[in-house]
C-alpha cells in the first residue's frame, strides 16, 4: 500500500475513533489538498478510489488536472484558495466546488461564468471567524446580507468555510462556525486541516481539507 493511501486511511480512523470515544455521529470526507505535488504522488490516490481533491492555484489545476479529470469523470475537485475574479472562467471550468467565496463581486462573477457553461458548483463562503487583518474571509457580521444575495442570484450555497487564527485552540472557532452554518440552515461545512481536523470533526465539518498529513511536507 503506498504511503499516501496509508496516511489518508489513518487520518479517517483516527476521525472514527476520536468520534466514538465521545459520542459524536460525524463522517466527515477528506479533501486530500494537493498543491504543489505532481500528479505522480496524487496517482496512488486516485487508483486506490479516493475522488476528493483540493488545489490552491487555479493554473496549476488546470495543467494538473484537465486531463487526469477526463480520464476519471468521479473526481471531485475543490478550490480551496483565494481566488481572483480574473481567473474565474478557468475555476468554474474545472472545479466542483469552491470553497473560498467571500464577496459579492466573486460570487456574481461565478454565477455569471456558470450561466454560459451551464454548470452548478458547489459554494462555501469563506468566514474571517478571528477577525485576522491579513486573512480572506467575510466577517460574520456581513455573512447574513452575502448569504442573501447568494441565494438570490441562484449560487448553489451549501456551506460556510473558515481557517481559524493559527497556534490557538480552534475549538472556540469552529463552535462559531457550527452555529453559525446551523442558522443559516446550510449543510455542508468545510473547516480542519492537518494540525486541527479532530476537533473540527467534533465540531460537525464535513469536508475536512488534509495536505502535509497525507502527501508529507511541502519544499
Amino acid at each position: 500500500m503506498h504511503n499516501t493511501v496509508k496516511n489518508l486511511l489513518d487520518i479517517k480512523n483516527n476521525i472514527e475513533t476520536h468520534l466514538s470515544k465521545i459520542n459524536v455521529v460525524n463522517n466527515p470526507k477528506i479533501i486530500a489538498v494537493s498543491k504543489t505535488f505532481k500528479i505522480d504522488k496524487i496517482s496512488p490516490l486516485i487508483e486506490y478510489g479516493h475522488i476528493h481533491f483540493g488545489e490552491n492555484k487555479v493554473q496549476e489545476a488546470v495543467e494538473k488536472w484537465s486531463e487526469v479529470k477526463k480520464i476519471n469523470p468521479k473526481i471531485q475537485l475543490h478550490m480551496i484558495g483565494k481566488l481572483q475574479t480574473n481567473k474565474v472562467k478557468f475555476a468554474v471550468k474545472l472545479f466542483d466546488y469552491i470553497h473560498s467565496v467571500d464577496s459579492v463581486k466573486l460570487a456574481k462573477k461565478i454565477a455569471d461564468e456558470q450561466e454560459k457553461l451551464n454548470k452548478k458548483i458547489k459554494i462555501f463562503l469563506q468566514v474571517n471567524i478571528g477577525n485576522e487583518v491579513q486573512k480572506s474571509g467575510i466577517n460574520k457580521e456581513e455573512l447574513n446580507s452575502l448569504v442573501t444575495y447568494c441565494k438570490e442570484i441562484n449560487l448553489d450555497l451549501i456551506g460556510l468555510m473558515c481557517i481559524p487564527p493559527a497556534n490557538i485552540d480552534p475549538g472556540s472557532y469552529f463552535k462559531d462556525m457550527k452555529k453559525l452554518n446551523k442558522s443559516f440552515d446550510l449543510n455542508e461545512l468545510s473547516m480542519g486541516m492537518s494540525s486541527d481536523f479532530l476537533k473540527a470533526a467534533e465540531n460537525l465539518s464535513t469536508y475536512i481539507r488534509i495536505g502535509s498529513s497525507i502527501f508529507g511536507s511541502r519544499f
